[in-house]
């Protein structure tokens, strides 16, 4: 099996490789979407409390 032959997938290889793209796409969603809200919420929890921080 050739290189060639092996990236044509016989004749499915649109179908193959647009799944693989879809499922990084996904996996890479599942990685960077938690992180993203973690620091949104990081940042509200510290504007709570720096509002309920008591003043001198």
């Amino acid at each position: 099996m050739s290189l060639e032959q092996f990236f044509a997938m016989g004749g499915y290889a649109f179908y193959v490789w647009t799944a693989y793209a879809v499922a990084f796409a996904v996996l890479v969603f599942n990685l960077i979407l938690p992180l993203r809200r973690k620091t949104e919420v990081h940042k509200s929890i510290e504007r709570l409390f720096k509002l309920e921080r008591p003043r001198p």
